[in-house]
């Protein structure tokens, strides 16, 4: 049994959705015609701007390629955009990282 998305990651994928559908739109682009593009079929672009989280993250980066967002969405997460980031960049980052024990 899959566990319910917690509220703040489902505003966040609705909120994911909406902009991904005015990307489109800003792009004068039909759902079809991204279909078209990014491979997938037009219910599935309507589920992504929907936000349905179960639509696969290959098909969220498909999407993303063919709106030509890959690299906004790519520097969006680079954590070395970050103050946090940015202060450990000198720092050797462990290869994993494991629970502590008590």
């Amino acid at each position: 049994m899959k566990r319910p998305l917690p509220m703040k990651s489902r505003l966040m994928t609705k909120r994911i959705g909406e902009n991904l559908a005015v990307w489109r739109k800003l792009s004068n682009l039909t759902a079809q015609q991204l279909a078209d593009q990014a491979a997938v079929s037009r219910g599935t672009i309507s589920r992504l701007e929907n936000g349905d989280a179960s639509v696969s993250f290959g098909t969220f980066a498909n999407v993303c390629n063919a709106l030509g967002i890959a690299s906004l969405v790519t520097d969006a997460t680079d954590p070395y955009e970050t103050d946090l980031g940015r202060a450990r960049v000198d720092q050797q980052l462990p290869q994993r990282v494991r629970k502590a024990r008590p």
